[in-house]
């Protein structure tokens, strides 16, 4: 066994706890973006949880990501869980608090939880644990380690027929030297990896007894809502809060940084009282509508983009030199999060500390900005993290926790702080507006010769000084098909709306526009979409075994029920591969989807049901922003408030979806995300099979397609 000197910059550290047991600090490798190249891999090793087998056998594993529902409570300790041989019915999974390293980067985005970074680290924790149990066990009974074998957090002897649990191993475990490289399990030893073993808070979220953020309760707390400014850029004047304060319960009103809070003994009095307010707003001047953000992208359009995200060849002479030239421009509308569990955070400010609980997919992010409202230093804030009511990045910034502490700070008590929906919609960071213009070139036997697509974005990262937005050009910028001569620009905007990540970010408008254009390509060209697409693939076979696949299970190239046609998406996205074909009618003037088929490939799967229940409600999210999504800027405001005008998919629009997940050996890829792109130009490309009609814009109105279908 080779030993190793460990430091703190080391991948496993251990010691003895004080109550006994092997104790392992994971430090996981992470895929992530800085802040000027979002999406490129960057790859460092990070903390990401810890494990403890305790002296009893109990093994805990601390997991360092926030679960909005894409499962991670199960997946991470999944990985450690097999390679550790433990007994999964011994395992306790804790949530971790933030904390400023000790975990390295905890935020949950991008689909980083599962892929790539932790996957291989997880692995060696799990099996450094083993063999460090094993050479405990081969001490004891003065065997070989060669001779043992682990099963179920036991260690066995097969030649003497004894054998030694886990706990009891675990206080000679920790006072071993930690061996350098563990040996892993051969894939096919695994027993837990690839299962469908029950999620650990399933049953606890279907009894209620899971604790999401407007779940807790402090002693002593009141309740609290802020009123922000219904302009952008505005700011309070001036307020009086007679009439709030009139309202049974209301206890205080007072003025924070981004607006009015009104405290009170309910949520309800809060709400109320908010109403009743009399506030004067600053105006900064920003008053312009969507159809002038829209005009203003045409504008840019025209003009010298800020930069080039992809060239490729020289598309300028290939599209001069076309024997046939299509053009075309797609747009698509802000989006907001609209989150099921509106934005919340309970905070209780000291003089000595602050402790907050929050559904933030950002907790280190959280615990930064308490401690600079506060003063205090980042050990003196504690950040519970709870389960998260939906996330889609929104939760990624910190802006209703800057709310919840500076209201907590002014009235000196805890309080929890609940967005009314209106808030929620009208303040939030929207997925960006988006406007693209295409130019496409054929040559004489139909094959795409070169593409340019000039991209009009506000963006997420940066993107000053020439430099490209990665956020605004993914998925035009990285997509995979083979065309010779490629040009990809971006213009940048300067708004006053504010924009963030949402469900994953670039690709959810840029591949509907791409996909769609595509096919515009393929039918000049006169060739079938799926086939024009698959030869466009041969460089890319992951992806093209994909689509096959997807062509395969939806019929493709059979005849459709009457009335109906089909249409086809396809994505590379954080690592997933997801194509998809939906087949769509017209009735009673709207859209109706009767059946999505969803092939994707995501490497290594470490829990089946949570990646199909994944690709399933990424399908839900596409659809509800294809048909419906729009926030809509009125005056410098947005008009939009509440499901009522900004509506959801409902239960009965569902269509039947049919999710194939590859096998895969490769690596563990996203899955959280990559299943939301293709859906819109899936929809789209087969409302123009079906009717000859391109949509070029989302959402796709009702109504639109009147004089079409059954």
């Amino acid at each position: 066994m080779e030993i190793r000197k460990l430091d703190r910059r080391d991948f496993l550290k251990v010691g003895a706890l004080a109550g006994g047991g092997l104790f392992l600090g994971i430090y996981v490798p992470e895929l992530r973006a800085d802040a000027e190249t979002a999406g490129a891999a960057a790859r460092v090793f990070e903390p990401s949880a810890f494990l403890r087998v305790g002296t009893d056998g109990t093994i805990t594993i601390k997991v360092a990501r926030s679960d909005m529902g894409q499962g991670v409570r199960t997946a991470l300790p999944m990985i450690i869980a097999d390679e550790l041989d433990a007994d999964w019915n011994r395992v306790v999974i804790e949530q971790a608090d933030a904390h400023p390293n000790a975990y390295g980067r905890m935020m949950t985005v991008g689909s980083t939880s599962v892929r790539n970074g932790a996957w291989m680290p997880l692995r060696q924790a799990g099996a450094t644990a083993r063999e460090m149990l094993v050479a405990a066990a081969a001490a004891t009974w003065g065997v070989g380690a060669a001779e043992l074998r682990t099963e179920n957090s036991r260690v066995i002897h097969a030649a003497s027929g004894r054998s030694l649990g886990y706990g009891e191993l675990a206080e000679a475990a920790a006072a071993l030297p930690v061996p350098a490289r563990p040996r892993l399990k051969d894939p096919a030893a695994f027993r837990l990896i690839g299962t469908r073993v029950p999620q650990r808070d399933m049953e606890d979220k279907v009894t209620g007894r899971a604790g999401f953020g407007m779940d807790i309760r402090v002693p002593g707390m009141l309740y609290a809502t802020v009123v922000h400014p219904p302009v952008f850029g505005d700011g309070v004047r001036s307020f009086d809060a007679a009439r709030a304060l009139a309202v049974p319960g209301v206890r205080h009103v007072v003025e924070v940084s981004q607006g009015v809070a009104v405290v009170a003994a309910t949520t309800w009095a809060a709400f109320q009282g908010a109403k009743a307010l009399d506030i004067t707003w600053a105006r900064n001047g920003f008053a312009m509508s969507s159809p002038e953000i829209f005009d203003s992208f045409a504008r840019l359009a025209d003009g010298t983009p800020t930069g080039n995200a992809r060239e490729d060849g020289d598309a300028p002479r290939a599209l001069g030199a076309a024997a046939q030239r299509v053009e075309a421009t797609y747009q698509a509308p802000y989006l907001a999060h609209a989150t099921m569990e509106p934005m919340n955070c309970t905070a209780d400010v000291r003089a000595d500390r602050c402790e907050i609980w929050v559904p933030t997919q950002n907790p280190q992010g959280t615990q930064t900005a308490a401690a600079q409202i506060t003063g205090l230093s980042a050990d003196a804030v504690t950040v519970h993290v709870t389960l998260l009511g939906c996330g889609w990045g929104r939760r990624s910034r910190t802006d209703f926790v800057q709310d919840a502490v500076e209201t907590s700070m002014k009235v000196g008590a805890p309080i929890q702080l609940v967005w009314t929906r209106e808030e929620d919609m009208q303040h939030d960071q929207y997925r960006p507006a988006s406007y693209v213009r295409f130019m496409g070139a054929l040559d004489g036997a139909g094959r795409v010769t070169a593409l340019r697509a000039r991209v009009v974005a506000q963006p997420l990262s940066g993107g000053r000084g020439g430099r490209v937005d990665s956020a605004a050009v993914d998925g035009l910028a990285s997509m995979l098909y083979d065309i010779p001569n490629v040009l990809v620009e971006w213009c940048r905007p300067d708004l006053e709306v504010p924009v963030g990540y949402w469900r994953s970010v670039g690709p959810s408008q840029n591949t509907f526009m791409l996909e769609c254009f595509i096919d515009e390509l393929a039918h000049a060209a006169q060739r079938d979409p799926f086939e024009f697409r698959r030869d466009m693939l041969a460089g890319h076979p992951r992806i093209r075994h994909a689509l096959e696949l997807a062509a395969e299970r939806a019929g493709w190239g059979t005849p459709p029920p009457a009335g109906r046609a089909r249409g086809i998406g396809l994505v590379e996205d954080k690592g997933g591969l997801v194509a998809q074909i939906a087949e769509v009618s017209i009735e009673n003037d709207n859209v109706r989807v009767h059946r999505v088929t969803a092939v994707a490939d995501c490497g290594r799967i470490i829990h089946p049901g949570i990646v199909e229940g994944q690709i399933s409600g990424s399908i839900v999210a596409g659809l509800t922003a294809a048909l419906y999504g729009e926030i809509t800027i009125d005056n410098g405001r947005v008009a939009q408030g509440n499901f009522h005008d900004y509506p959801m998919l409902r239960m009965r629009e569902m269509p039947e979806i049919d999710v194939y997940l590859v096998p895969s050996q490769e690596e563990p890829g996203g899955a959280g995300e990559p299943g939301v792109p293709p859906i819109a130009p899936a929809i789209a490309n087969a409302l123009f099979a079906l009717t000859g009609t391109r949509v070029r814009k989302l959402p796709i109105r009702a109504g639109s397609f009147a004089d079409a279908g059954s």
